[in-house]
């Protein structure tokens, strides 16, 4: 779809976009390497304004009211639940894609209007927060009590006052894969094992900021989102002693640990279980949660507030959570789902890493990645780029 004139809603601060997820089926990926200029630019926190359209707070009419324009990661729902949808409402699904949340985000401040999206939990806050979003009225969802009612943590999240402008689309959390046909069957259970003498020169970090600061202040035993400078200090100095045993930084691990490029990666969990359908001998690869604690995420529904169709999109999330579609999708993606009754599938479909299930219980960790203020983002950010450059 065309982007149209800018509009005059608040805008986000948008950094250079980092890779996550796009086009995990597509093949080999070229993963970053260690020598090359790599750049970030500052992750500020979403501004205050005006609500964008004076609509986007009434509550919306469920029915078809035009083509759904859909924004989401690549290759991210199963194409037969979208061919479902097309043919039993006998719309269009309009398809464009990320590459990361800055990039979603930019597209969003650009003018561009689109029906669905699919932000992550903080980028979700901050959306909200700039009023860019419009209400979700669960009663008229007939299908949203099967999250609602049986996943408390989604009635009310930190991140979406209950859930008033979301519900969670998948959940996931952050580990490390391995080839116990590289380095053994077993590790540490711990980050320290990213330090592996046997996978030196052989070992990828996830291209996420977050992901990376992340682990390395798990490991030391700091705030997953820490923004204190000394904090950052002791996160940046041991993520540079990791640097010359590192390949590279890439969200790949998919590709990179099926070609054989990666002997050992930082994964998200749903990555890993994606993964199954693809190797011939899944027990050659490994996956392990850090004693220290892994970080947690979901990716959620969201209908902006300048949506042309948000009937439509309506429409769209409740086909997507029949049981029906959420399994598909479980099974297509490798992701869960906080849909009451989907727990047996994902587990069916994990059972060789039983470590990529994560349930309500993880969810109670508090470790998810939390907006900052300014000053503690350009902090990150700082530490962020020191990583990258080496």
């Amino acid at each position: 779809m065309s982007p149209e004139a800018p509009s005059s809603q608040p805008q986000l601060t948008v950094p250079t976009p980092l890779s996550r997820r796009s086009l995990l089926r597509a093949g080999a990926a070229t993963a970053a390497g260690l020598g090359l200029g790599l750049t970030t630019a500052g992750c500020g926190f979403l501004s205050s304004g005006p609500t964008a359209d004076s609509d986007s707070q009434e509550s919306i009419d469920v029915k078809v009211d035009g083509d759904l324009v859909y924004f989401n990661w690549a290759d991210f729902v199963d194409p037969a639940v979208l061919a479902g949808f097309e043919g039993e409402y006998g719309v269009k699904v309009i398809q464009s894609n990320f590459d990361s949340m800055e990039g979603m985000v930019a597209k969003l401040n650009a003018g561009n209007r689109y029906d669905i999206i699919f932000p992550t939990a903080k980028w979700a806050q901050r959306l909200a927060a700039g009023n860019r979003l419009h209400r979700i009225d669960h009663g008229k969802l007939k299908n949203a009590e099967s999250i609602l009612g049986q996943y408390a943590y989604f009635a009310d999240p930190w991140y979406d006052s209950d859930s008033r402008h979301t519900l969670p689309f998948t959940m996931y959390k952050t580990g490390i894969g391995w080839r116990k046909d590289k380095i053994g069957d077993d590790l540490g259970g711990s980050w320290d094992d990213l330090w592996n003498a046997r996978a030196k020169g052989r070992v990828f970090v996830l291209d996420d900021r977050d992901e990376v600061l992340g682990f390395a202040a798990l490991k030391l035993g700091l705030d997953v989102s820490t923004t204190d400078v000394d904090d950052l200090g002791r996160i940046t100095e041991t993520l540079l002693s990791l640097r010359p045993r590192l390949r590279g930084f890439s969200s790949d691990s998919y590709n990179n640990l099926l070609n054989g490029n990666a002997a050992m990666t930082q994964a998200w969990s749903g990555d890993m279980a994606a993964m199954l359908s693809q190797a011939k001998d899944p027990s050659v690869f490994g996956f392990e949660i850090a004693k220290e604690g892994a970080p947690v995420n979901s990716d959620c529904y969201a209908i902006p507030s300048n949506a042309r169709h948000p009937g439509t999109a309506m429409l769209f999330i409740d086909y997507m959570l029949r049981p029906e579609n959420v399994k598909k999708n479980i099974e297509y993606l490798g992701y869960p789902m906080p849909v009451g009754g989907s727990e047996d599938t994902y587990a069916a479909l994990v059972e060789p890493f039983p470590e990529c299930l994560v349930s309500a219980e993880d969810l109670k960790d508090d470790l998810y990645f939390r907006n900052g203020t300014t000053k503690g983002e350009q902090a990150r950010d700082s530490a962020w780029t020191r990583v990258k450059a080496g």
